[in-house]
């Protein structure tokens, strides 16, 4: 449980130095192509300090509240979402993974995670709904847009913890991130740029975040589970490689990470040697697969949750 000064400090140059590598390349090539794919490794990029700035809301860098949450400024500052707005909607998910109308994480338009939830849809939506499965990555491709859509809609409502820095930090990211492509690229290849940006961004930071949870039990708004219980019955491990713990930002430990959310990133394969053993050997949930098999699970829920749309069609 101590904090980690040299993996962080290590980390977070790190994070910094790719990224002002990527802005370099962008700044001193001249063919579009090439420079369409530094907007795919920006989405890389962004992701990674998503992983930041999510460990800087769960107070895992310092021991002092107020230099992890300068640190999520920061992050705000680079990436454009509000650190309020991520820290609020990601402790409600920590609280009540997976439970009906308490956690945000499954309170999206599409896809669904009950058959309740897809019954309900109308008109466009219904049809998306229907076949969510196969929609499924290209929805997490648009993850970006609905992210910024709430943070906006989160500071326009004042519900900021820094009233006055998150609002400024946030325009002032989108003034620069504009201003640069626009003034490199013109407008239409701007335009371009950002879409293939955002939406490799989206498809990577949602194929990590997806593997925690999707798929896994849904808990009933009022069913009643301690917080050992739904913490585990609720969360997905992806086995343990360092490839996977770097690609994850060691969520791939996440139900290490949901008993001990303030533990460094670092120290959740050292948790795992301890806390896999305890609950196989108390009878306590612990599932743990490999990466691609988890996104095969995910498809096949989201593919049994909107069964009842289709057999409504052949009816």
């Amino acid at each position: 449980m101590d904090k980690q000064p040299f993996y962080y400090t290590y980390k977070i140059f790190l994070t910094f130095g790719i990224l002002a590598i990527g802005v370099t390349f962008l700044t001193v090539l001249d063919n579009f192509w090439m420079q369409l794919l530094v907007a795919g490794y920006l989405g890389f990029v962004f992701t990674q300090i998503g992983f930041i700035g999510h460990d800087a809301g769960h107070r895992e860098i310092f021991n002092s509240p107020r230099n992890n949450e300068i640190l999520g400024l920061i992050c705000t500052l680079l990436v454009g979402v509000s650190y309020s707005w991520w820290t609020d909607t990601h402790n409600q998910h920590h609280r009540k993974p997976n439970q009906v109308d308490l956690d945000p994480a499954i309170d999206f338009p599409a896809p669904v995670f009950t058959e309740e939830q897809a019954l309900s849809k109308k008109g466009f939506l219904k049809f998306i709904v229907k076949y969510q499965a196969y929609f499924f990555f290209p929805l997490m491709s648009l993850y970006p847009f609905s992210i910024w859509l709430n943070s906006t809609k989160f500071l326009y409502q004042n519900k900021v913890r820094y009233s006055l820095a998150e609002p400024v930090f946030v325009v002032t990211h989108y003034v620069l991130y504009f201003g640069l492509l626009f003034s490199l690229l013109g407008v239409s290849k701007g335009l371009l740029f950002v879409i293939v940006h955002y939406l490799l961004f989206g498809l990577y930071g949602g194929s990590v975040f997806a593997s925690n949870h999707k798929g896994m039990p849904i808990v009933e708004k009022d069913e009643p589970l301690d917080f050992l219980y739904q913490q585990s019955l609720t969360s997905r491990n992806v086995k343990s490689h360092p490839l996977t713990d770097f690609w994850y930002g060691g969520l791939n430990y996440q139900i290490e990470h949901h008993l001990f959310p303030s533990m460094a990133r670092n120290k959740l394969r050292d948790a795992q040697k301890i806390v896999r053993p305890f609950f196989q050997a108390h009878s306590i949930p612990y599932y743990e697969t490999s990466a691609i098999r988890s996104y095969w699970e995910i498809l096949e829920y989201f593919h049994e949750v909107s069964a009842p749309l289709r057999l409504k069609e052949t009816e």
